[in-house]
């Protein structure tokens, strides 16, 4: 691991060297104070106020030469706009000159930006290594008085409201130059239009990287937790143009759409079938939750099958669920309950969900990576809404020879074939990524390949224990205190990591509680039939790419990712509130109201949950078997299925203290949350 300090001083722009945060002062007056604190010379109050003053002056430092430069390029830009607008007619070689001249000021602009992130990083890691030496939060007191007050200088460096200006000021001349012959559109009449300028492409990458703006694709990739490198940051990217399969990547998502479809295409009938079969209605639940069992262990092995291959584990998983599915189907003509789990339980041993997350890290070019996250999160969307609205149109009743087609199994059958025919076209159409085929071929793998895999499994190797933080530099500090140092960095490591952990169960928890029993709830308080269910879990399905692109174009552009995070979790506790019974009468509009602001917010807060957690989870878990797509999926799992159990648990206790005593376990856990959002929140930036 490269050390920070050596990075830093690498990273610094000559004639700038005197502005930067002095990293290795920083260090230095850290090692003095954790010997006076040992030998009594000061207490921990005492040294806590005069680094925080340190730490001030370095900061002002930063912020007012950064002033001084954003004062530079805007006199800069100024004097451009003035010859600009001296132009009296159309001279090419003037407009030549102004745009090159800009581009200039956009590469100062650049340089600026990477002076800003350089200290930004620096500022971050001198606070996590202050807690990490003193054993308390010194982050948590100075990240608070400092970045909430009026007269912040750290919001200065976290929140580029200047430097965006600038950049506003650039991209608009310089899109005044591209059009200078005929009539102008301002870019803030045409705000969805992209400059075509590679400097303000670079411009614009700096910006978000800095300030972690986003926009509608980049949100909703965020769902799917597979790592995106920096497209700037020099990463070797190992997918060519001439390796990568497009229909492979359609096979990936459909596979996806198709398995979302699965799961939920029997929630609006799992009680009517339980009900035909001699079960209680309650008992949906384990009929539901069962798929999610088997997945908790199928994802392991898929993640693992995946270091060798793509292929096999989708025709595995193909086979799998038709024959699941074929079980599901037949188990009412068979009158037997188990039948119909054992058949569920093949659907959920056939899971590929890690596969396809794997396939997109591993497969698709780095250019292509967000685009390709994005499909797998709306494949996603789109077969949770699909599933119970194809239900909904599976209405009918009919025999062939003495095989029943009704409402219960005709999701079966449309799910068998429809994995029959996706086998084909997998078959026929996929092909599996060239680091694979050469490694068939060859029986004797080069070193460069032992290598290869020996990084792709090295979170198999090594303790998840170890936090980000982990850097060479520390092991030249303090050698005496460095294991138990060492060992608290990464339990307050491990707990944010876990905290954002137990947020993504408790979402997955209460959306499956919402889903699972609303058969049931709706039947017994409304009279719903089967379609109305299907068409208000259709309806909730549909609303994920809406919210979302909202959010993500929008949403996170104004606020924090841990100030949507905590906002979130209160708007899911008020759902789960507002949808217990509190009086005899269960009104329609209640129920209805409190399922979309428990679901919508559900949605919301899944994805700021993710993109955290992708920052606070250890680098080692990008890749390899138990990587972080690994163990979100993992946590969300288990979540389904406590879920379900749940529902058939609190059915034995009657169908009228059903909703009340399922809606209890997710209360205590959002409340849990948002405590352990409130504990970290310092830490998530």
């Amino acid at each position: 691991m490269v050390n920070f300090g050596k990075k830093l001083m690498a990273d610094q722009v000559e004639e700038w060297k005197g502005y930067y945060i002095n990293y290795k002062l920083m260090k230095k007056m850290l090692k003095q104070y954790v010997q006076q604190t040992q030998h009594g010379g000061k207490d921990r109050e005492q040294v806590l106020k005069e680094f925080s003053r340190i730490l001030d002056d370095q900061i002002e430092r930063i912020v007012l030469f950064l002033l001084q430069q954003q004062g530079h390029l805007a006199s800069r830009i100024e004097e451009l706009g003035e010859k600009r607008s001296a132009l009296e007619e159309y001279d090419i070689s003037q407009v030549y000159q102004l745009h090159d001249a800009y581009r200039e000021v956009g590469l100062d602009l650049i340089k600026l930006l990477r002076f800003v992130d350089v200290n930004a990083t620096g500022i971050r890691k001198i606070l996590k290594k202050f807690d990490k030496r003193f054993g308390y939060k010194f982050t948590d007191y100075y990240v608070t008085t400092r970045a909430n007050h009026p007269y912040s200088q750290l919001q200065q460096v976290f929140k580029q409201v200047g430097i965006v200006a600038v950049v506003g000021a650039l991209s608009r001349n310089l899109e005044y130059l591209q059009h200078h012959e005929g009539s102008f559109v301002s870019i803030y009449d045409r705000p969805a239009v992209t400059l075509k300028d590679p400097i303000i492409d670079q411009v614009n990458h700096a910006v978000q990287k800095l300030t972690h703006a986003t926009n509608f694709m980049q949100f909703l990739g965020q769902h799917s937790l597979i790592v995106q490198e920096d497209a700037q940051s020099g990463s070797e990217d190992l997918v060519d143009d001439q390796s990568y399969h497009f229909m492979s990547l359609m096979l990936n998502l459909v596979n996806t759409f198709l398995y979302m479809v699965n799961t939920y295409i029997i929630v609006p009938t799992a009680d009517d079938y339980a009900v035909s079969l001699g079960a209680a209605a309650t008992v949906c639940g384990i009929i539901i939750g069962s798929m999610a069992v088997a997945q908790v262990f199928s994802s392991v092995y898929f993640s693992a099958w995946s270091n060798k291959s793509y292929f096999k584990p989708l025709v595995f998983s193909s086979i799998v669920l038709s024959l699941g599915n074929l079980l599901y189907a037949l188990a009412f003509d068979l009158n037997s309950l188990s039948v119909l789990l054992i058949g569920r339980l093949l659907c959920g041993l056939g899971s590929a969900r890690a596969v396809n997350r794997r396939y997109i890290s591993d497969c698709v070019p780095l250019k292509m990576r967000l685009q390709a996250s994005a499909g797998f999160v709306s494949a996603s969307a789109l077969g949770m809404a699909c599933g119970p609205a194809l239900a909904g149109f599976l209405q009918t009743k009919f025999k062939i020879y003495s095989i029943t087609f009704n409402q219960s199994t005709l999701p079966g059958w449309v799910m068998c074939i429809a994995w029959l025919i996706y086998l084909l076209w997998l078959w026929f159409t996929f092909k599996e990524p060239e680091h694979f085929t050469k490694t068939l071929v060859n029986e004797h793998p080069s070193e460069s390949g032992r290598q290869g895999n020996s990084n792709l499994e090295e979170g198999l190797a090594q303790p998840l224990l170890l936090g980000v933080e982990q850097r060479q530099d520390e092991n030249s500090d303090d050698r005496s205190n460095h294991g138990s140092l060492l060992m608290y960095s990464y339990l307050y490591d491990l707990v944010v990591c876990q905290a954002q952990l137990l947020i993504y169960f408790m979402l997955k928890y209460a959306m499956e509680i919402l889903l699972s029993e609303s058969s049931v709830v709706t039947t017994y308080y409304f009279s719903w039939s089967t379609s109305s269910v299907a068409i208000f879990l259709a309806i909730l399905g549909l609303t994920v790419l809406p919210v979302n692109a909202i959010v993500g174009s929008y949403i996170t552009n104004l606020f924090e990712d841990r100030q949507i995070l905590l906002a979130s979790e209160v708007m899911v506790l008020i759902g789960i509130i507002m949808s217990f019974r509190f009086t005899p009468h269960y009104s329609i509009p209640q129920y209805v109201i409190s399922a979309l602001i428990t679901f919508v917010f559900s949605e919301v807060l899944e994805g700021v949950n993710l993109s955290l957690l992708s920052r606070v989870m250890s680098s080692r878990l990008s890749r390899g078997t138990y990587n972080g797509g690994l163990l979100s999926t993992e946590a969300g799992t288990l979540a389904r299925v406590v879920a379900d159990a749940t529902i058939t648990a609190a059915g034995y206790l009657g169908t009228d203290l059903l909703l009340n005593v399922t809606l209890l376990p997710p209360l205590v856990i959002c409340i849990v949350s948002i405590a352990a959002t409130l504990y970290t929140y310092n830490n998530l930036y």
